[in-house]
Protein backbone atom coordinates (compact mmCIF):
# COMPACT_ATOMS: atom_id res chain seq x y z
CA UNK A 1 0.00 0.00 0.00
CA UNK A 2 1.44 3.28 -0.99
CA UNK A 3 -0.25 6.73 -1.08
CA UNK A 4 -1.97 6.49 -4.67
CA UNK A 5 -4.10 3.29 -2.98
CA UNK A 6 -4.87 5.43 0.28
CA UNK A 7 -5.95 8.35 -1.89
CA UNK A 8 -8.11 5.80 -4.29
CA UNK A 9 -9.87 4.52 -0.43
CA UNK A 10 -9.87 8.03 0.35
CA UNK A 11 -12.04 9.38 -2.86
CA UNK A 12 -14.29 6.60 -2.44
CA UNK A 13 -15.04 6.95 1.22
CA UNK A 14 -15.16 11.19 0.65
CA UNK A 15 -17.62 10.54 -2.39
CA UNK A 16 -20.08 8.13 -0.21
CA UNK A 17 -20.63 10.69 2.13
CA UNK A 18 -21.18 13.58 0.23
CA UNK A 19 -23.73 11.52 -1.83
CA UNK A 20 -25.48 10.62 1.87
CA UNK A 21 -25.78 14.38 2.41
CA UNK A 22 -26.84 15.16 -0.54
CA UNK A 23 -29.84 12.44 -0.56
CA UNK A 24 -30.80 13.50 2.91
CA UNK A 25 -32.11 16.88 1.66
CA UNK A 26 -35.07 14.85 -0.10
CA UNK A 27 -36.42 13.12 3.20
CA UNK A 28 -39.33 14.20 4.53
CA UNK A 29 -40.62 11.11 6.60
CA UNK A 30 -39.66 7.92 7.80
CA UNK A 31 -41.14 6.85 4.66
CA UNK A 32 -38.53 8.58 2.72
CA UNK A 33 -36.29 7.47 5.32
CA UNK A 34 -37.17 3.47 5.32
CA UNK A 35 -38.62 3.08 1.85
CA UNK A 36 -37.46 5.79 0.12
CA UNK A 37 -40.78 7.19 -1.26
CA UNK A 38 -40.82 3.75 -2.90
CA UNK A 39 -39.14 5.30 -5.69
CA UNK A 40 -36.39 2.98 -6.50
CA UNK A 41 -35.84 0.80 -9.41
CA UNK A 42 -36.44 -2.91 -9.61
CA UNK A 43 -32.49 -3.38 -11.01
CA UNK A 44 -31.46 -1.07 -8.46
CA UNK A 45 -32.95 -2.70 -5.96
CA UNK A 46 -32.15 -6.69 -7.19
CA UNK A 47 -28.25 -5.23 -7.30
CA UNK A 48 -28.31 -4.06 -3.90
CA UNK A 49 -29.67 -7.12 -2.37
CA UNK A 50 -26.86 -9.26 -4.39
CA UNK A 51 -24.20 -7.04 -3.12
CA UNK A 52 -25.45 -8.23 0.65
CA UNK A 53 -25.10 -11.84 0.06
CA UNK A 54 -21.98 -11.52 -1.65
CA UNK A 55 -20.66 -10.08 1.12
CA UNK A 56 -16.68 -9.34 2.15
CA UNK A 57 -16.38 -12.44 3.49
CA UNK A 58 -17.49 -14.49 0.18
CA UNK A 59 -15.21 -12.06 -1.71
CA UNK A 60 -12.24 -13.55 -0.31
CA UNK A 61 -13.52 -16.52 1.78
CA UNK A 62 -14.84 -18.47 -1.26
CA UNK A 63 -11.36 -17.99 -3.14
CA UNK A 64 -9.97 -19.37 -0.25
CA UNK A 65 -12.40 -22.15 0.36
CA UNK A 66 -12.06 -23.76 -3.39
CA UNK A 67 -8.30 -23.37 -3.47
CA UNK A 68 -6.59 -24.16 -0.12
CA UNK A 69 -8.78 -24.37 2.84
CA UNK A 70 -9.18 -27.63 4.85
CA UNK A 71 -12.17 -29.70 3.28
CA UNK A 72 -13.15 -26.81 0.95
CA UNK A 73 -13.30 -27.10 -2.82
CA UNK A 74 -15.85 -26.43 -5.21
CA UNK A 75 -18.61 -27.51 -3.29
CA UNK A 76 -19.01 -24.17 -2.33
CA UNK A 77 -21.20 -24.19 -5.47
CA UNK A 78 -23.99 -26.10 -3.87
CA UNK A 79 -24.96 -23.02 -1.42
CA UNK A 80 -26.73 -21.68 -4.64
CA UNK A 81 -29.07 -24.37 -5.21
CA UNK A 82 -31.78 -23.36 -3.05
CA UNK A 83 -31.85 -19.64 -4.44
CA UNK A 84 -34.50 -20.40 -7.61
CA UNK A 85 -36.75 -22.42 -5.88
CA UNK A 86 -36.75 -20.69 -2.63
CA UNK A 87 -37.54 -17.44 -4.47
CA UNK A 88 -40.39 -19.11 -6.10
CA UNK A 89 -42.17 -19.36 -2.90
CA UNK A 90 -41.14 -15.80 -2.30
CA UNK A 91 -42.16 -14.00 -5.39
CA UNK A 92 -45.56 -16.29 -5.55
CA UNK A 93 -46.62 -16.10 -2.38
CA UNK A 94 -44.98 -14.08 0.07
CA UNK A 95 -43.80 -10.69 -1.39
CA UNK A 96 -47.31 -9.69 -3.17
CA UNK A 97 -48.77 -9.51 0.24
CA UNK A 98 -46.14 -7.70 2.13
CA UNK A 99 -45.74 -5.00 -0.65
CA UNK A 100 -49.69 -4.71 -1.24
CA UNK A 101 -49.98 -4.08 2.57
CA UNK A 102 -48.10 -0.55 2.39
CA UNK A 103 -45.85 -1.92 5.75
CA UNK A 104 -42.76 -0.28 6.81
CA UNK A 105 -41.88 -3.37 8.82
CA UNK A 106 -42.70 -6.63 7.34
CA UNK A 107 -44.12 -7.48 10.97
CA UNK A 108 -47.02 -5.47 10.94
CA UNK A 109 -48.37 -8.21 8.33
CA UNK A 110 -48.21 -10.38 11.56
CA UNK A 111 -50.25 -7.88 13.79
CA UNK A 112 -52.95 -7.77 10.98
CA UNK A 113 -53.10 -11.20 10.50
CA UNK A 114 -52.79 -12.42 13.72
CA UNK A 115 -52.23 -10.35 16.72
CA UNK A 116 -49.91 -7.89 18.44
CA UNK A 117 -48.33 -10.19 20.34
CA UNK A 118 -46.68 -12.15 17.26
CA UNK A 119 -45.98 -9.50 15.56
CA UNK A 120 -43.80 -8.17 18.68
CA UNK A 121 -42.39 -11.76 19.44
CA UNK A 122 -41.03 -12.14 15.68
CA UNK A 123 -39.82 -8.94 15.77
CA UNK A 124 -37.62 -9.37 18.51
CA UNK A 125 -36.03 -12.31 17.34
CA UNK A 126 -35.60 -10.67 14.31
CA UNK A 127 -33.56 -7.89 15.94
CA UNK A 128 -31.60 -9.79 18.41
CA UNK A 129 -31.22 -12.53 15.90
CA UNK A 130 -29.76 -9.85 12.72
CA UNK A 131 -27.93 -7.83 15.59
CA UNK A 132 -25.80 -10.27 16.30
CA UNK A 133 -25.21 -11.94 12.83
CA UNK A 134 -23.90 -8.30 11.53
CA UNK A 135 -21.55 -8.07 14.77
CA UNK A 136 -20.13 -11.53 13.91
CA UNK A 137 -20.39 -10.06 10.13
CA UNK A 138 -18.55 -7.10 11.08
CA UNK A 139 -16.06 -9.04 12.91
CA UNK A 140 -15.06 -11.43 10.30
CA UNK A 141 -14.69 -8.54 7.48
CA UNK A 142 -12.53 -6.86 10.22
CA UNK A 143 -10.34 -9.35 10.05
CA UNK A 144 -10.13 -9.75 6.37
CA UNK A 145 -10.13 -5.90 5.84
CA UNK A 146 -7.07 -5.61 8.33
CA UNK A 147 -4.67 -7.89 6.36
CA UNK A 148 -5.55 -5.74 3.55
CA UNK A 149 -4.87 -2.76 4.63
CA UNK A 150 -1.86 -3.59 7.21
CA UNK A 151 -3.52 -2.05 10.27
CA UNK A 152 -5.13 -3.60 13.29
CA UNK A 153 -8.42 -5.56 13.33
CA UNK A 154 -10.10 -3.34 15.54
CA UNK A 155 -9.15 -0.07 13.33
CA UNK A 156 -10.57 -2.12 10.61
CA UNK A 157 -13.62 -2.02 12.54
CA UNK A 158 -14.16 0.97 13.68
CA UNK A 159 -12.91 2.51 10.23
CA UNK A 160 -15.56 0.59 8.40
CA UNK A 161 -18.28 0.88 11.36
CA UNK A 162 -18.07 4.23 11.72
CA UNK A 163 -18.58 5.36 8.15
CA UNK A 164 -21.02 2.77 7.64
CA UNK A 165 -23.09 4.39 10.59
CA UNK A 166 -22.29 7.85 9.00
CA UNK A 167 -24.17 7.53 5.43
CA UNK A 168 -26.73 4.70 6.43
CA UNK A 169 -27.76 7.43 9.25
CA UNK A 170 -27.82 10.54 6.83
CA UNK A 171 -28.90 8.37 3.63
CA UNK A 172 -31.56 5.80 4.78
CA UNK A 173 -32.14 2.88 2.01
CA UNK A 174 -31.89 5.04 -0.60
CA UNK A 175 -28.35 5.41 0.15
CA UNK A 176 -28.30 2.01 1.20
CA UNK A 177 -29.47 1.01 -2.20
CA UNK A 178 -27.54 3.35 -4.09
CA UNK A 179 -24.52 2.72 -2.49
CA UNK A 180 -25.30 -0.88 -2.68
CA UNK A 181 -25.22 -0.61 -6.64
CA UNK A 182 -21.67 1.28 -6.51
CA UNK A 183 -20.62 -1.66 -4.45
CA UNK A 184 -21.60 -4.11 -6.84
CA UNK A 185 -20.46 -2.77 -9.73
CA UNK A 186 -16.75 -2.09 -7.48
CA UNK A 187 -17.20 -6.24 -6.59
CA UNK A 188 -17.39 -7.11 -9.83
CA UNK A 189 -14.80 -5.21 -11.28
CA UNK A 190 -12.37 -6.81 -8.42
CA UNK A 191 -13.54 -10.26 -9.08
CA UNK A 192 -12.70 -10.01 -12.99
CA UNK A 193 -9.30 -7.89 -11.88
CA UNK A 194 -7.97 -10.65 -9.66
CA UNK A 195 -9.20 -13.32 -11.44
CA UNK A 196 -7.94 -12.22 -15.21
CA UNK A 197 -3.84 -11.16 -13.65
CA UNK A 198 -3.84 -14.40 -12.13
CA UNK A 199 -5.35 -16.13 -15.38
CA UNK A 200 -2.42 -14.56 -17.05
CA UNK A 201 0.20 -15.74 -14.88
CA UNK A 202 -0.99 -19.73 -14.92
CA UNK A 203 -2.99 -20.76 -18.02
CA UNK A 204 -5.91 -22.45 -18.23
CA UNK A 205 -4.98 -26.16 -17.86
CA UNK A 206 -2.52 -25.78 -14.88
CA UNK A 207 -4.92 -24.01 -13.18
CA UNK A 208 -7.31 -27.04 -12.83
CA UNK A 209 -4.44 -29.54 -12.93
CA UNK A 210 -3.64 -27.97 -8.97
CA UNK A 211 -6.76 -28.94 -7.91
CA UNK A 212 -6.72 -32.22 -5.84
CA UNK A 213 -9.39 -34.46 -6.72
CA UNK A 214 -11.94 -34.18 -3.80
CA UNK A 215 -11.36 -30.36 -4.21
CA UNK A 216 -13.27 -30.87 -7.68
CA UNK A 217 -16.49 -33.17 -6.14
CA UNK A 218 -19.30 -31.04 -5.93
CA UNK A 219 -22.65 -32.76 -6.18
CA UNK A 220 -22.74 -35.27 -2.88
CA UNK A 221 -25.21 -37.25 -3.49
CA UNK A 222 -23.99 -40.39 -0.66
CA UNK A 223 -24.25 -38.21 2.51
CA UNK A 224 -28.35 -36.60 3.97
CA UNK A 225 -26.71 -34.52 6.63
CA UNK A 226 -28.20 -36.17 9.39
CA UNK A 227 -24.83 -37.26 10.61
CA UNK A 228 -21.68 -35.73 10.80
CA UNK A 229 -20.75 -35.63 7.65
CA UNK A 230 -22.71 -34.19 4.90
CA UNK A 231 -22.99 -30.96 5.07
CA UNK A 232 -22.05 -30.46 1.58
CA UNK A 233 -24.61 -33.06 0.36
CA UNK A 234 -26.90 -32.55 -2.30
CA UNK A 235 -30.17 -32.94 -0.61
CA UNK A 236 -29.53 -30.70 2.44
CA UNK A 237 -28.19 -27.81 -0.06
CA UNK A 238 -31.21 -28.27 -1.99
CA UNK A 239 -33.94 -29.10 0.56
CA UNK A 240 -32.61 -26.80 3.41
CA UNK A 241 -31.55 -24.14 1.23
CA UNK A 242 -34.91 -23.99 -0.39
CA UNK A 243 -36.33 -23.25 3.26
CA UNK A 244 -33.42 -21.11 4.20
CA UNK A 245 -33.61 -18.70 0.81
CA UNK A 246 -37.65 -18.30 0.96
CA UNK A 247 -37.17 -17.07 4.84
CA UNK A 248 -34.62 -15.04 4.06
CA UNK A 249 -35.95 -13.41 0.73
CA UNK A 250 -39.14 -13.49 1.86
CA UNK A 251 -39.53 -12.87 6.15
CA UNK A 252 -36.16 -11.37 6.81
CA UNK A 253 -36.58 -7.46 7.25
CA UNK A 254 -33.11 -6.77 6.05
CA UNK A 255 -34.06 -8.05 2.76
CA UNK A 256 -37.42 -7.64 2.36
CA UNK A 257 -37.28 -4.02 2.85
CA UNK A 258 -35.51 -3.08 -0.25
CA UNK A 259 -38.29 -4.98 -2.03
CA UNK A 260 -40.55 -2.53 -0.62
CA UNK A 261 -38.76 0.65 -1.82
CA UNK A 262 -40.22 -0.58 -5.54
CA UNK A 263 -43.58 0.87 -6.93
CA UNK A 264 -45.42 -2.07 -7.48
CA UNK A 265 -45.50 -6.31 -7.50
CA UNK A 266 -44.12 -7.09 -10.88
CA UNK A 267 -41.05 -4.27 -10.32
CA UNK A 268 -40.88 -6.83 -7.16
CA UNK A 269 -40.64 -9.69 -8.63
CA UNK A 270 -38.18 -8.50 -11.46
CA UNK A 271 -35.60 -7.38 -8.79
CA UNK A 272 -35.94 -11.01 -7.12
CA UNK A 273 -35.35 -12.79 -10.65
CA UNK A 274 -31.89 -10.86 -10.61
CA UNK A 275 -30.88 -12.51 -7.84
CA UNK A 276 -32.48 -16.08 -8.95
CA UNK A 277 -30.44 -15.53 -11.94
CA UNK A 278 -27.43 -13.79 -11.25
CA UNK A 279 -25.92 -15.21 -8.06
CA UNK A 280 -24.78 -18.67 -9.02
CA UNK A 281 -22.75 -16.47 -12.27
CA UNK A 282 -20.81 -14.64 -9.92
CA UNK A 283 -20.32 -17.11 -6.89
CA UNK A 284 -18.88 -19.14 -9.82
CA UNK A 285 -16.56 -16.54 -10.91
CA UNK A 286 -15.54 -16.48 -6.88
CA UNK A 287 -14.61 -19.98 -7.46
CA UNK A 288 -12.47 -19.11 -10.53
CA UNK A 289 -10.26 -16.95 -9.12
CA UNK A 290 -9.91 -19.28 -6.18
CA UNK A 291 -8.74 -21.85 -8.83
CA UNK A 292 -6.69 -19.36 -10.73
CA UNK A 293 -5.06 -17.60 -7.17
CA UNK A 294 -4.94 -20.82 -6.06
CA UNK A 295 -2.52 -22.21 -8.16
CA UNK A 296 0.09 -19.51 -7.86
CA UNK A 297 0.36 -20.68 -4.25
CA UNK A 298 1.33 -23.84 -5.62
CA UNK A 299 4.15 -22.68 -7.70
CA UNK A 300 8.01 -22.10 -5.90
CA UNK A 301 8.50 -18.98 -7.83
CA UNK A 302 5.76 -17.65 -7.18
CA UNK A 303 5.44 -18.09 -3.49
CA UNK A 304 9.21 -16.87 -3.40
CA UNK A 305 7.75 -12.92 -4.92
CA UNK A 306 5.11 -12.99 -2.72
CA UNK A 307 7.42 -13.60 0.11
CA UNK A 308 9.76 -10.97 -0.88
CA UNK A 309 6.92 -8.37 -1.67
CA UNK A 310 5.99 -9.22 1.80
CA UNK A 311 9.19 -8.67 3.13
CA UNK A 312 9.12 -12.17 4.72
CA UNK A 313 10.47 -16.03 3.63
CA UNK A 314 7.94 -18.93 1.70
CA UNK A 315 8.15 -20.63 5.00
CA UNK A 316 6.85 -17.82 6.57
CA UNK A 317 3.98 -17.32 4.38
CA UNK A 318 2.63 -21.23 4.00
CA UNK A 319 2.39 -20.68 7.85
CA UNK A 320 0.46 -17.53 7.91
CA UNK A 321 -1.87 -19.75 5.31
CA UNK A 322 -2.34 -22.52 6.92
CA UNK A 323 -3.40 -20.52 10.26
CA UNK A 324 -5.32 -18.18 8.50
CA UNK A 325 -6.15 -19.29 4.45
CA UNK A 326 -8.84 -16.27 3.93
CA UNK A 327 -5.45 -14.23 3.61
CA UNK A 328 -4.65 -15.76 0.19
CA UNK A 329 -6.16 -13.24 -1.39
CA UNK A 330 -5.29 -9.77 0.02
CA UNK A 331 -1.57 -11.54 -0.03
CA UNK A 332 -2.20 -12.23 -4.02
CA UNK A 333 -3.47 -8.37 -4.30
CA UNK A 334 -0.19 -6.70 -2.48
CA UNK A 335 2.10 -8.90 -4.17
CA UNK A 336 0.99 -8.92 -7.90
CA UNK A 337 -1.50 -5.54 -8.72
CA UNK A 338 0.16 -2.20 -9.03
CA UNK A 339 -0.10 0.04 -6.71
CA UNK A 340 -3.77 2.39 -7.69
CA UNK A 341 -5.56 -0.67 -8.55
CA UNK A 342 -4.53 -2.57 -5.03
CA UNK A 343 -6.41 0.06 -4.05
CA UNK A 344 -9.09 -0.32 -5.96
CA UNK A 345 -9.07 -3.68 -4.98
CA UNK A 346 -9.05 -3.00 -1.29
CA UNK A 347 -12.01 -0.88 -1.74
CA UNK A 348 -14.05 -3.55 -2.85
CA UNK A 349 -13.26 -5.62 -0.19
CA UNK A 350 -14.37 -2.62 1.89
CA UNK A 351 -17.30 -2.13 -0.05
CA UNK A 352 -18.82 -5.79 -0.03
CA UNK A 353 -18.23 -5.42 4.15
CA UNK A 354 -20.40 -2.34 4.15
CA UNK A 355 -22.59 -3.68 1.91
CA UNK A 356 -23.40 -6.37 4.28
CA UNK A 357 -23.87 -3.93 7.09
CA UNK A 358 -25.53 -1.08 6.00
CA UNK A 359 -28.81 -2.65 5.43
CA UNK A 360 -28.73 -4.61 8.57
CA UNK A 361 -28.34 -1.31 10.14
CA UNK A 362 -31.59 0.18 8.27
CA UNK A 363 -33.89 -2.88 8.62
CA UNK A 364 -32.94 -3.12 12.43
CA UNK A 365 -33.45 0.80 12.95
CA UNK A 366 -37.24 -0.11 11.32
CA UNK A 367 -38.19 -2.53 13.08
CA UNK A 368 -37.36 -0.83 16.05
CA UNK A 369 -39.00 2.39 15.36
CA UNK A 370 -42.31 0.93 14.13
CA UNK A 371 -42.77 -2.32 16.27
CA UNK A 372 -41.43 -0.54 19.58
CA UNK A 373 -40.50 3.09 19.62
CA UNK A 374 -43.54 4.04 18.06
CA UNK A 375 -46.27 1.41 19.74
CA UNK A 376 -44.96 2.11 22.96
CA UNK A 377 -42.79 4.81 23.89
CA UNK A 378 -44.05 7.45 21.48
CA UNK A 379 -47.15 6.61 19.82
CA UNK A 380 -48.28 10.61 19.30
CA UNK A 381 -45.07 12.43 18.22
CA UNK A 382 -44.72 13.92 14.90
CA UNK A 383 -43.22 13.06 11.38
CA UNK A 384 -40.27 15.12 11.72
CA UNK A 385 -39.73 13.47 15.49
CA UNK A 386 -39.83 10.25 13.98
CA UNK A 387 -37.24 10.98 11.04
CA UNK A 388 -34.95 12.56 13.65
CA UNK A 389 -35.35 9.50 16.24
CA UNK A 390 -34.78 6.87 13.03
CA UNK A 391 -31.47 8.25 12.41
CA UNK A 392 -30.72 8.01 16.33
CA UNK A 393 -32.35 4.63 16.32
CA UNK A 394 -29.91 3.49 13.34
CA UNK A 395 -26.97 5.25 15.15
CA UNK A 396 -27.28 2.78 17.98
CA UNK A 397 -28.21 -0.13 15.88
CA UNK A 398 -24.26 0.70 14.59
CA UNK A 399 -23.02 1.20 17.76
CA UNK A 400 -24.41 -1.66 19.49
CA UNK A 401 -22.97 -4.30 15.98
CA UNK A 402 -19.57 -2.79 16.16
CA UNK A 403 -19.11 -2.60 20.48
CA UNK A 404 -20.46 -6.31 19.97
CA UNK A 405 -17.74 -6.99 17.18
CA UNK A 406 -14.83 -5.30 19.20
CA UNK A 407 -16.11 -7.16 21.96
CA UNK A 408 -15.96 -10.94 20.47
CA UNK A 409 -12.13 -9.45 19.19
CA UNK A 410 -11.18 -9.29 22.52
CA UNK A 411 -11.93 -12.82 23.60
CA UNK A 412 -9.58 -15.71 22.98
CA UNK A 413 -9.44 -17.69 19.57
CA UNK A 414 -11.04 -21.00 20.58
CA UNK A 415 -13.56 -18.89 22.41
CA UNK A 416 -14.45 -16.42 19.71
CA UNK A 417 -14.84 -19.19 17.05
CA UNK A 418 -17.20 -20.89 19.76
CA UNK A 419 -18.93 -17.32 20.01
CA UNK A 420 -18.97 -17.11 15.99
CA UNK A 421 -19.96 -20.43 15.46
CA UNK A 422 -23.19 -20.06 18.49
CA UNK A 423 -24.23 -16.69 16.70
CA UNK A 424 -24.30 -17.94 13.19
CA UNK A 425 -26.48 -20.99 14.37
CA UNK A 426 -29.19 -18.62 15.27
CA UNK A 427 -29.94 -17.54 12.00
CA UNK A 428 -30.78 -21.46 11.04
CA UNK A 429 -32.55 -21.91 14.54
CA UNK A 430 -35.37 -18.55 13.84
CA UNK A 431 -35.63 -19.02 10.13
CA UNK A 432 -37.40 -22.17 9.49
CA UNK A 433 -40.22 -20.85 12.38
CA UNK A 434 -40.77 -17.28 11.33
CA UNK A 435 -41.25 -18.65 7.62
CA UNK A 436 -43.72 -20.52 8.74
CA UNK A 437 -45.61 -17.78 10.82
CA UNK A 438 -45.88 -15.76 7.27
CA UNK A 439 -46.80 -19.01 5.15
CA UNK A 440 -49.46 -20.03 7.99
CA UNK A 441 -51.30 -16.61 8.08
CA UNK A 442 -50.96 -16.51 4.07
CA UNK A 443 -51.71 -19.97 3.32
CA UNK A 444 -54.11 -21.46 6.47
CA UNK A 445 -57.46 -19.66 7.11
CA UNK A 446 -57.61 -21.16 10.81
CA UNK A 447 -54.26 -20.49 11.83
CA UNK A 448 -54.97 -18.39 15.17
CA UNK A 449 -52.62 -16.47 17.28
CA UNK A 450 -52.08 -18.40 20.74
CA UNK A 451 -51.54 -22.01 18.68
CA UNK A 452 -48.72 -19.79 16.65
CA UNK A 453 -46.93 -18.49 19.51
CA UNK A 454 -47.05 -21.57 20.69
CA UNK A 455 -45.47 -23.00 17.33
CA UNK A 456 -43.25 -20.35 17.53
CA UNK A 457 -41.76 -21.92 20.67
CA UNK A 458 -41.54 -25.26 19.77
CA UNK A 459 -40.03 -24.68 16.68
CA UNK A 460 -37.10 -23.19 18.12
CA UNK A 461 -37.27 -25.68 20.81
CA UNK A 462 -36.74 -28.90 18.21
CA UNK A 463 -34.38 -27.06 16.52
CA UNK A 464 -31.99 -26.72 19.76
CA UNK A 465 -32.75 -30.45 20.38
CA UNK A 466 -31.50 -31.06 17.12
CA UNK A 467 -27.95 -28.70 17.75
CA UNK A 468 -27.35 -30.17 20.99
CA UNK A 469 -28.64 -33.66 20.87
CA UNK A 470 -28.27 -34.78 17.07
CA UNK A 471 -25.19 -34.09 14.65
CA UNK A 472 -28.38 -33.06 12.15
CA UNK A 473 -26.75 -30.73 9.47
CA UNK A 474 -27.34 -26.94 10.15
CA UNK A 475 -29.52 -26.69 7.27
CA UNK A 476 -31.86 -29.36 8.00
CA UNK A 477 -32.80 -27.23 10.90
CA UNK A 478 -34.52 -24.88 8.31
CA UNK A 479 -36.79 -27.44 7.70
CA UNK A 480 -37.83 -29.50 10.91
CA UNK A 481 -38.35 -25.56 12.16
CA UNK A 482 -40.62 -24.98 10.01
CA UNK A 483 -42.37 -28.02 10.56
CA UNK A 484 -42.51 -28.35 13.48
CA UNK A 485 -44.26 -24.64 13.85
CA UNK A 486 -46.61 -25.47 11.18
CA UNK A 487 -47.90 -28.66 12.60
CA UNK A 488 -48.09 -27.52 16.12
CA UNK A 489 -50.01 -23.92 15.03
CA UNK A 490 -52.18 -26.39 12.63
CA UNK A 491 -53.42 -29.03 15.63
CA UNK A 492 -54.03 -26.34 17.93
CA UNK A 493 -56.20 -23.99 15.64
CA UNK A 494 -58.34 -27.00 15.03
CA UNK A 495 -61.99 -25.99 15.82
CA UNK A 496 -61.21 -22.00 15.58
CA UNK A 497 -63.72 -19.87 14.27
CA UNK A 498 -61.92 -18.73 10.47
CA UNK A 499 -60.03 -16.07 10.11
CA UNK A 500 -59.31 -14.52 6.57
CA UNK A 501 -55.41 -13.14 6.20
CA UNK A 502 -54.41 -10.07 5.89
CA UNK A 503 -55.32 -8.19 3.15
CA UNK A 504 -59.11 -8.53 1.09
CA UNK A 505 -58.73 -10.77 -1.96
CA UNK A 506 -60.04 -8.87 -4.43
CA UNK A 507 -57.28 -5.86 -3.44
CA UNK A 508 -54.72 -8.48 -3.95
CA UNK A 509 -55.35 -9.27 -7.71
CA UNK A 510 -53.34 -7.00 -9.88
CA UNK A 511 -53.12 -7.82 -13.61
CA UNK A 512 -49.41 -8.35 -15.19
CA UNK A 513 -48.04 -7.71 -18.28
CA UNK A 514 -45.82 -10.82 -17.70
CA UNK A 515 -46.82 -14.61 -17.36
CA UNK A 516 -45.39 -14.99 -14.16
CA UNK A 517 -46.00 -18.89 -14.22
CA UNK A 518 -44.20 -19.36 -17.13
CA UNK A 519 -41.42 -17.58 -15.57
CA UNK A 520 -41.54 -19.65 -12.91
CA UNK A 521 -41.66 -22.40 -14.95
CA UNK A 522 -38.26 -21.17 -16.00
CA UNK A 523 -36.37 -20.65 -12.78
CA UNK A 524 -37.29 -24.12 -12.18
CA UNK A 525 -35.44 -25.54 -15.39
CA UNK A 526 -32.57 -22.94 -14.34
CA UNK A 527 -32.42 -24.82 -11.36
CA UNK A 528 -31.78 -28.45 -13.09
CA UNK A 529 -29.19 -26.07 -15.11
CA UNK A 530 -27.33 -24.81 -12.34
CA UNK A 531 -27.40 -28.31 -11.12
CA UNK A 532 -26.10 -30.19 -14.79
CA UNK A 533 -23.17 -27.68 -15.46
CA UNK A 534 -22.21 -28.40 -11.68
CA UNK A 535 -22.30 -31.71 -13.45
CA UNK A 536 -20.31 -31.03 -16.48
CA UNK A 537 -17.69 -28.96 -14.03
CA UNK A 538 -17.04 -31.83 -12.09
CA UNK A 539 -16.65 -34.36 -14.79
CA UNK A 540 -14.12 -32.23 -17.49
CA UNK A 541 -12.22 -31.14 -14.73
Amino acid sequence: MNLLDWLVIFIYIAFILLLASFIRRSQKDIGDYYLAGKRMRWWQSGLSTMATQLSAISFVSAPAFVAIKKGGGLKWLCYEFGVPIGLILVMAIIIPRLHRGRYISIYEYLEDRFDSGVRTLVSVLFQVGRGLATAVAVLAGGIVLSTALSISTASAIILVGVITIIYDMLGGIAMVIISDVLQMAIIFAGILLCGGVALSIVDWGSAWAVLSPERTVILDFSHYGFSGEGQYGFWPMVIGGIFLYASYYGCDQSQVQRELTVKDVDEVKKSLLVNALGRFPLVLLYCLVGVFVGALFVQPDSLQKIAEAMNTSPESIRAVLEKDPDRMLPLFILSYLPHGVIGFIFVAIMAALMSSLDSALNSLSATTMVDIYKRFLRPAADEKHYLIASRVITCLWGIFCVSAALLFLGFGEATRQTTLVLINAVGSLLYGPILAAFILGMMVKRARAAPLKMGIVSGIAANLCLWQFTEVSWLWWNVFGFLATFLVTCFFSQGETKKQGGLPEEAEKEPSPLNWKRIYWLMVVYFFFIVFLCYLIEKLV
